[in-house]
């Protein structure tokens, strides 16, 4: 039986996950995805490595994801189970890189600037 480990991030989100052959559970932090995830877009966002691959029911996906929001935790859940994929497959890599859902987005949130109110917003120009 195969089991693989691989890590996702997204935004401050960290996503760990620990990925065997079973009948397509997936637990989050100890919860089932769909309790953890309430929404359908985010439980579509978690689900969607496996139906690109063409691989729902096929895994069971234990997953320990700490840090940033809900939306993304999903996305760095999503990133994990694609790279896990891949390390199971190689031949599936094209398929998800299609749908780039192999690519870490790398967006972060810009820091706040010393002597200014958010990171880009300055106080307000008077001429006279």
């Amino acid at each position: 039986m195969s089991v693989t480990n691989t890590s996702g991030r997204r935004k401050t989100a960290v996503a760990r996950i620990y990925m065997k052959e079973g009948n397509g559970t997936i637990t989050v932090n100890s919860k089932d995805h769909k309790e953890y995830f309430p929404t359908l877009p985010l439980q579509y966002i978690v689900n969607q490595s496996f139906e690109v691959s063409e691989l729902i029911g096929q895994y069971d996906v234990k997953v320990n994801v700490a840090g940033g929001g809900i939306k993304g935790q999903a996305e760095a859940v999503r990133l994990a189970i694609a790279k896990a994929i891949v390390e199971l497959d190689a031949e599936k890599k094209p398929a998800l890189r299609a749908k780039g859902l192999m690519t870490r987005d790398m967006r972060m949130v810009e820091r706040k600037k010393p002597g200014r109110k958010k990171a880009r917003k300055k106080f307000q120009f008077s001429k006279r």
